[in-house]
């Protein structure tokens, strides 16, 4: 099943090289200013030689983030009030980044977030732009990584991914295109931090399902199920084309089908769907284990139906939520819809369909014995396997079920006028007087030779004179 710790790790793989290159490398200050240009801030500079030399040093250490996070601690008890306490938050957030630790990453951007990200960084109209997407970039890509994040986190994580899904528009621009980056790259990066956000910010949406799922795998409470359902279900409002969120939704309400049975046929809809959008669940799993679980599922439910598992698909693709009344049948619902057709169809079969079913079951003697033998019958139809004997028969067996095998025999109270035709179809009226079911199957039934229908006959062959005894040759004379 969807699990959210592994969904969240997979997510954080989106952080590939290539938006790392273009997003998180930040502009370094320089320690040693310009003088300001006419309408611009104040230049930032160092205190004094202390601090330049711990400046560079941090910039020096950037390919060892411990040691590099040794020097930012350092600077800042040594100069807490820096003109540059903004840019080292930034070399704290990369530092942690680098050294993985995310939940560093979360609380110093958080610290940013909380004066105002904008008002912060927007200060340097050049570097300011990149400035604001990396605090979100970093935090959003971290919070992913935490496997299980505390409810602070998960509400540092969400304000991130949110602010970072508003900011992406805004900033993917021509205007801060780094030089040298092809239109086709700067759009690439812009989706890929876009689809960041949204998965982050979509898991995050799941968490609250997968969770209580993943309580009913260790208790098998079926009230989780329950609240799982209702939590994927106000995730599919936000995102209802999730293909993660209608596979969570449809596993849980599957879960519910035992103690729900009409919670079966939505949740496949649902599984349906996110097969049908994608079955990697948006990155987050592999295709085929998702695709099997539907696969197994439809079929141990409604019975293997390849096209009907497709029809399911397509529909479900075209619409987030199935229609009113929806309902796939069960097999055993099947079954009973094909045996009252059947019985509409063939009346008198599936009356001795019937009658075989319990005289062949465990308690078929028992049957025979209370509700059969000596009851009148309603008609029935048979085919004549063999005639007993063969000519003016007196006893007729007769095969219902098929037009082969034996399983009546008919003991009629007249002899047949003629040799009755094989492998005619006839009906007839009887009533149960014996039956054996081993070593063969076979109900012996008392029947009038004048109720008998659409039998055939034909003339019994005569039988061959009698020769005389030999006369003895004349005697010649």
């Amino acid at each position: 099943m969807f699990k959210f710790s592994q969904t969240f790790k997979r997510i954080a793989a989106v952080a590939v090289v290539g938006v790392m290159a273009l997003v998180v490398s930040a502009p370094i200050a320089s320690a040693q200013g310009a003088a300001p240009a006419n309408g611009q801030p104040p230049q930032k500079k160092v205190k004094d030689q202390g601090e330049y030399d711990i400046f560079n040093q941090t910039l020096k250490d950037a390919s060892n983030p411990a040691q590099q996070i040794k020097d930012l601690d350092t600077w800042t008890q040594k100069y807490p009030d820096s003109d540059y306490k903004d840019d080292r938050l930034l070399y704290y957030l990369q530092a942690y980044n680098a050294a993985n630790q995310p939940g560093k990453v979360l609380e110093v951007g958080s610290g940013l977030m909380a004066r105002d990200l904008k008002g912060v960084f927007m200060k340097d109209p050049k570097a300011g732009p990149q400035q604001v997407l990396q605090v979100l970039y970093l935090m959003t890509a971290n919070f992913a990584k935490i496997p299980n994040p505390s409810p602070t986190q998960i509400e540092q994580g969400e304000k991130a991914a949110n602010a970072l899904k508003d900011y992406v528009g805004e900033y993917f621009t021509a205007e801060h295109k780094p030089a040298g980056t092809s239109d086709a790259d700067w759009a690439k990066t812009k989706d890929q931090v876009a689809g960041l956000a949204k998965a982050v910010l979509v898991s995050a949406a799941a968490r609250p399902g997968a969770e209580a799922m993943a309580k009913y795998r260790q208790d098998k409470n079926p009230d989780n199920c329950k609240t799982a359902e209702a939590a994927y279900q106000k995730a599919m409002q936000q995102y209802p084309d999730s293909s993660a969120i209608s596979f969570g939704l449809g596993t849980a309400e599957v879960c519910l089908y035992k103690v729900s049975p009409e919670k079966i046929s939505p949740g496949l809809w649902y599984m349906a769907r996110a097969v049908a959008m994608d079955p990697t669940l948006g990155g987050t799993s592999q295709a085929k284990p998702i695709e099997d679980y539907l696969n197994s599922t439809y079929t141990t439910y409604h019975g293997p139906d390849e096209d009907g598992l497709k029809q399911l698909k397509e529909q479900a693709k075209a619409s987030p939520n199935p229609p009113d009344g929806f309902k796939i049948q069960s097999q055993v619902e099947i079954a009973i819809a094909k045996e009252e057709e059947f019985k509409k169809s063939n009346p008198q079969l599936a009356l001795w369909m019937g009658i075989k079913k319990q005289l062949a079951d465990t308690g078929g003697d028992q049957y025979f014995e209370n509700s059969l033998k000596s009851a009148a019958v309603p008609p029935l139809k048979g085919t004549i396997v063999e005639a007993k004997p063969a000519c003016r028969s007196k006893e007729l067996i007769l095969a219902l079920s098929d037009a082969k095998n034996a399983e009546v025999t008919l003991k009629l109270d007249a002899a047949l006028t003629g040799k009755p035709e094989l492998g005619q179809e006839i009906q007839f009226e009887g009533v149960p007087s014996a039956f054996t079911k081993d070593p063969a199957f076979m109900l012996t039934m008392d029947a009038e030779k004048a109720k008998l229908e659409g039998i055939k006959t034909e003339p019994c062959a005569a039988a061959p004179a009698k020769k005389g005894p030999a006369r003895p040759a004349a005697k010649k004379k």
